[in-house]
C-alpha cells in the first residue's frame, strides 16, 4: 500500500508521528513512524562491544556517538524521502538491550565502565539471590551485578547513587526522570506482577542481606520509578534535545513514553503481548516468551521471567544455538551443486531442502543430530559439539537427514519449554513465529506447530524489529483512548489486517516430535562424549 506523500509531510511537520530507537547488540536503530503505525523512515548506525579488563561493555561516547549518528541517518531519511527538516515528533521511545550495569555517583559520573548483559561474572551473587529470593536470577540481571559488587569489595559500592539499564540512562539523560518500563525492571530484579514494581518483600531480604556491609543506601534509594506502558515518563528537555540531535533542529517538549528492554518491544513488534499468547524468535539464538496467567508454581533455572510492558509476567527459555548447524549443511549442499555445475541460488536451496523435510518420517526416521556450535545452559552443557548420527537400521534418506537438523534446531527449546506446558501445565492459544527458520513459507512454522503442540502464526509482515516496537509503545502512550488496553491498541488498531496464516500442530508431527525427544535425552551422553573427546 503506497503512502500519500502529501499527508507523511504532514504527519511530520505537525508531529503526527512516534519515534523508537533501540540500542541493539550490534546495531542502533531508529524508526519514524506515522498516524498509521507504518514506517516512514529509518536509520541506523553499527557498533560493536569491547572487551576492555575482561568485562565486556561500550563506553559512553559509543553510546551517544551511535544515538546521535542513529538518529542524524533518520532525519536525513526523512529529508531525502520527504524533503522537510524533522524538528518535532508526537513522542519518541528508547529501547536497548536488557539487564546489565551502570552505577552514577551523584554527580551523574558513571562509577565503573557499563557492564552488559553478555558478561558471566555474577555466579556467586547470582546463586545466592536465586536461593534468598526463591526467584531465578540470571547472572546478567543488575541486582546479581550490584551483589557481586560488594562481595567482590569494590570500592565504588559505597558512592553508588543511580544504578539504571542502558536505555533507562539515555532516558534520564534526555528528560532528566528517573524512570525504566516494567519489562525491564524484570531484567533488573524481580518483580510483582499485581504491583506493578520492585518486589518489596525481595527488597527488604537484600537490604537485610547486605545490613553488614555499612552501605549509605537502601535498595531503593539507587532504584530508578517503574512504569508501565502509557504511562507519563517525562519529556525531552531542551539539553536533552541537542544531545539527541546537535544540528539543533530537533525541538524540546516532546513526550516520551517508558524506556523498555528489548525482550518488550519484540512482543510488542509481535502482536504478543497477551495472556496465553507467545512468541518464539529463532534464528542463530532462539527463545520463547509465553504470557502467563498466574505465577509458576516452582523456580527453574531453564526459565527467566520477564514481564510485558504492560506490566504482566512471562515466561522466557532462552537458547544459544538454533540455524547455525541447519545452515552449515545447506552450504555444504550449495558446495555439492556448484561442484555438480548447477546454479545454487540460496533461496530455492533453503526452500528446496525445507520442503523437503516435510516428506519424512514424522520421528526423522531414527535419525540423531546436535546443534551444539556453542555451550547450551538448558541441557547444562559448557561447551557444544555439532553432531549427526545415526544407527545401521535407521531410515537415513534425504527429508529425514533435513527434517531432524530442523527438529533439533527447536530441541533445547522444547526442553525448556516442556518445564512450562508440562510440568507447569501453562497453556498457550497461540505463538508467533519470527526470524530466519520461518523464511521458507510453512516449514519452519509446521514444525514449531509440532514441536509445542499449539497453533503457529508468521505475520505477512516479519515485523520491522524492536525499534517499531518502541515506536508503537511511544504512540500508544499519546494516542490510546481512556482505558484501552495496550493489547487492544495492538490488536484492534496496529495488527488490524495485517493478521497472518496460522498452522495447526499436525496429530502425526506431534507424535513425532515427541519420538525424536526421547531419543535426544538419551543421546545426551553421545554429545557429552563428543565433547569430551574432540577437542
Amino acid at each position: 500500500m503506497g503512502l500519500d506523500l502529501n499527508e507523511v509531510r504532514e504527519w511530520i511537520e505537525k508531529g503526527k508521528t512516534s519515534l523508537g530507537i533501540e540500542l541493539g547488540s550490534t546495531r542502533i536503530k531508529a524508526v519514524l513512524i506515522g498516524e498509521n503505525f507504518t514506517p516512514i523512515a529509518s536509520g541506523s548506525h553499527d557498533w560493536e562491544n569491547r572487551l576492555e579488563n575482561n568485562i565486556w561493555t561500550y563506553s559512553l561516547e559509543d553510546i551517544w556517538t551511535g544515538i546521535q549518528h542513529s538518529y542524524a541517518d533518520m532525519a536525513g531519511d526523512v529529508r531525502e524521502k520527504y524533503g522537510v527538516t524533522l524538528t518535532t515528533a508526537g513522542s519518541i521511545g528508547f529501547s536497548a538491550m536488557m539487564h546489565g550495569y551502570m552505577v552514577f555517583d551523584r554527580e551523574g559520573r558513571l562509577l565503573v565502565p557499563f557492564r552488559t548483559w553478555r558478561n558471566t561474572i555474577t555466579g556467586p551473587a547470582s546463586g545466592k539471590l536465586t536461593e534468598l529470593f526463591r526467584y531465578n536470577v540470571p547472572q546478567r540481571w543488575s541486582i546479581a551485578h550490584l551483589y557481586q559488587a560488594i562481595l567482590n569489595k569494590e570500592e565504588h559500592v559505597k558512592d553508588i547513587d543511580y544504578m539504571i539499564t542502558l536505555e533507562g540512562y539515555v532516558h534520564w539523560m534526555l528528560t532528566g526522570k528517573k524512570a525504566l518500563g516494567i519489562g525491564d525492571v524484570a531484567g533488573m530484579f524481580p518483580v510483582d506482577p499485581d504491583a506493578k514494581d520492585f518486589d518489596q518483600k525481595c527488597v527488604e531480604q537484600f537490604d537485610r542481606l547486605v545490613e553488614g556491609e555499612k552501605l549509605p543506601w537502601k535498595l531503593r534509594d539507587i532504584l530508578p520509578e517503574a512504569l508501565v506502558a502509557g504511562e507519563d515518563a517525562g519529556v525531552l528537555t531542551p539539553k536533552g534535545a541537542k544531545l539527541l540531535d546537535p544540528s539543533g533542529n530537533l525541538k524540546a517538549g516532546i513526550p516520551m513514553c517508558p524506556p523498555e528492554g528489548d525482550a518488550g518491544t519484540g512482543m510488542v513488534a509481535t502482536n504478543s503481548v497477551a495472556r496465553r499468547t507467545g512468541n518464539v524468535s529463532a534464528g542463530t539464538s532462539v527463545f520463547a516468551m509465553v504470557v502467563l496467567e498466574e505465577a509458576l508454581k516452582n523456580v527453574y533455572p531453564e526459565i527467566d521471567l520477564v514481564t510485558t510492558p504492560a506490566g504482566d509476567l512471562v515466561a522466557m527459555v532462552h537458547c544459544n544455538n538454533c540455524t547455525s548447524d541447519l545452515n552449515a549443511w545447506v552450504n555444504l549442499f550449495k558446495e555439492f551443486a556448484q561442484a555438480m555445475g548447477m546454479d545454487a541460488d540460496m533461496n530455492k536451496l533453503f526452500g528446496t531442502l525445507y520442503n523437503k523435510a516435510l516428506e519424512g518420517d514424522p520421528d526423522c526416521g531414527g535419525l540423531l543430530a546436535y546443534n551444539y556450535f556453542s555451550g547450551e545452559h538448558i541441557t547444562h552443557f559448557e561447551e557444544g559439539r555439532p553432531l549427526f548420527v545415526r544407527k545401521p537400521d535407521s531410515r537415513f534418506n534425504l527429508a529425514n537427514f533435513m527434517r531432524v537438523h530442523l527438529y533439533t534446531s527447536l530441541g533445547a527449546l522444547k526442553t525448556g519449554m516442556d518445564i512450562l506446558l508440562k510440568k507447569e501445565n501453562v497453556k498457550v492459544d497461540t505463538l508467533l513465529g519470527h526470524g530466519g527458520l520461518f523464511k521458507t513459507e510453512g516449514v519452519g512454522q509446521r514444525i514449531l506447530a509440532g514441536a509445542m503442540n499449539a497453533p503457529v502464526s508468521v505475520m505477512e509482515t516479519a515485523g520491522e524489529g524492536g525499534a517499531w516496537g518502541i515506536a508503537l509503545l511511544a504512540s500508544y502512550m499519546v494516542n490510546r483512548e481512556e482505558g484501552e488496553s495496550l493489547d487492544a491498541f495492538l490488536s484492534e488498531k496496529v495488527f488490524a489486517g495485517r493478521k497472518g496464516r496460522a498452522v495447526e500442530p499436525v496429530a502425526a508431527d506431534v507424535e513425532g516430535f515427541e519420538a525424536f525427544m526421547k531419543r535426544y535425552r538419551e543421546g545426551l551422553g553421545v554429545e557429552r562424549a563428543a565433547v569430551e573427546h574432540l577437542i
